[in-house]
């Protein structure tokens, strides 16, 4: 359905990619402070991954509910709430000299500021506001221009720290956390358009209204919804223990410091890349196909990284190949979730699948410090990666992403 409230589609782009820029950027070099941070406050590995992994379950449990608030009001607010909750977070991330206040504001203060602040809140504002013939594709664009942010994010949190320290690094990060503000006036909703909105479609289309209860319901007894849930689940677990571990991983390994900066950075480089083309590739593609042919490829990548002598060139190609599926599988799943239940929960369901996402990101990132500690090793991690990546890409298979909830038509818009 078109309204004359939608916002132009430029401007849409350009404050949804700068908002995942910020957001997803800051997040990207978290795992270049594991070895400083443990090493001045002398915890062990465990302690700062299970404050990442609260983080990653705080912000997919939190997730719904924001997406909830942002479906009826509009991003606004929440982008709002998501700035303040992400500085604070990461301002106490410095200050922290407990693993217990360390948990806190690191796993749960940063965690809210990035449920308030990433994919579910502005793929919501991306599916009200752009035509379902181009929403794959503008999700890819925001994922891929968003996705230059890990790559610019990455170099500068490193230079941070070599020059100010990391607790230092950390309060300008929160600064710079600050900046979604303003960022948020470029996204907001006119809650009485949207509240007309759902007044006329449910006037025009009175088999389609629904509260969020009752579209909860349809998604978890929806068979394809299920099935794309559980296979996001792997991708939370390969991406978050790549993205905390890999650095400590590379030092193990008598790696140069800048090694591990250049492998962050080049993955959020050709995640650019990636996104893109798989937003645009669902355009003409069975987005599930899309899906399971990216978690293969992951596995084998991997597989080729951990059988293959470590150098730099050896971890530059797989941070670039990596890199290309990083993210991609973000505008293909968003755009299925929307395709098969619709977008006036958008958010809303969008992050329920993401929450599964994140409960992956949570065994990811701990199981990588527990396992290490326990063995003095990351490879029984790496293998489980493997395995869990070939087991999403035969759960993908069988999504049928034209299939309707039962008891209505398959909704287009």
């Amino acid at each position: 359905m078109r309204n004359d409230s939608r916002l132009p589609l430029q401007q849409l782009l350009l404050c949804g990619a700068l908002v995942v820029t910020l957001s997803m950027g800051i997040r990207h070099g978290f795992g270049l402070w594991l070895q400083p941070i443990i090493m001045e406050r002398g915890w062990s590995r465990e302690s700062f991954s299970l404050a990442m992994a609260v983080q990653n379950l705080v912000w997919g449990a939190a997730g719904p509910i924001v997406g909830w608030w942002a479906d009826r009001r509009g991003a606004f607010w929440v982008l709002w709430a998501g700035a303040l909750l992400y500085g604070c977070g990461l301002v106490g991330m410095a200050m922290a000299d407990t693993p217990t206040l360390f948990m806190l504001s690191t796993g749960v203060l940063v965690g809210l500021g990035q449920a308030c602040s990433t994919y579910a809140v502005v793929y919501g504002v991306l599916g009200r506001h752009v035509d379902p013939a181009k929403r794959s594709w503008a999700m890819g664009i925001t994922a891929a221009a968003g996705s230059f942010g890990q790559f610019l994010m990455v170099p500068v949190s490193s230079l941070l720290i070599s020059h100010l320290g990391w607790q230092q690094a950390l309060w300008v990060l929160g600064s710079f956390a600050l900046l979604l503000i303003p960022l948020a006036w470029g996204l907001r909703d006119d809650p009485q358009a949207l509240r007309a909105e759902a007044t006329a479609r449910n006037i025009l289309n009175p088999e389609l209204k629904q509260t969020a209860g009752q579209a909860l319901r349809e998604a978890l007894t929806h068979p394809s919804y299920l099935l794309l849930t559980g296979g996001y689940f792997v991708c939370g677990f390969q991406l978050a223990f790549i993205g905390v571990h890999l650095p400590s991983y590379l030092k193990d390994h008598q790696l140069d410091p800048s090694v591990a900066t250049t492998a962050l950075a080049l993955i959020g480089l050709f995640n650019v890349v990636g996104t893109y083309v798989a937003g645009a590739l669902g355009q003409k593609y069975r987005k599930t196909w899309i899906l399971s042919s990216i978690y293969t490829l992951r596995s084998v990548v991997m597989i080729a990284f951990i059988l293959t002598p470590l150098t730099p060139l050896s971890v530059g190609l797989f941070a670039a190949a990596m890199g290309a599926l990083w993210l991609s599988t973000v505008p293909p799943t968003n755009a299925v979730v929307a395709q098969m239940l619709g977008v006036q929960h958008l958010s809303m369901l969008g992050a329920l699948v993401f929450f599964s996402h994140q409960i992956g990101s949570f065994m990811g990132v701990w199981l990588g410090g527990r396992l290490y500690d326990l063995t003095g090793s990351y490879d029984v991690v790496w293998w489980l990666a493997v395995g869990l990546g070939l087991l999403a890409a035969a759960l993908n298979l069988p999504v049928k992403e034209n299939e309707a909830p039962t008891g209505r038509a398959l909704i287009r818009a």
